[in-house]
């Protein structure tokens, strides 16, 4: 569900990964029709960046 947020929505995108700052940067970027390709790869980037957080963050916290 994420990843179609990102693609279609990439500014609220981060706010549901607990990023508003880049958030509204993107939203500002998103504006422009130009700047909504380049919005929407840096929202599914980040995301995957989110994803790859939580997994290691899952990983160190089952070995403590």
């Amino acid at each position: 569900m994420r990843l179609i947020l990102a693609i279609f929505l990439p500014w609220l995108q981060f706010f549901t990964i607990g990023r508003p700052i880049a958030g509204i940067i993107c939203l500002l970027l998103q504006i422009s029709l130009i700047g909504w390709i380049p919005a929407a790869i840096w929202s599914v980037y980040a995301l995957s960046q989110y994803k790859t957080d939580k997994k290691i963050e899952r990983a160190m916290g089952t070995r403590t």
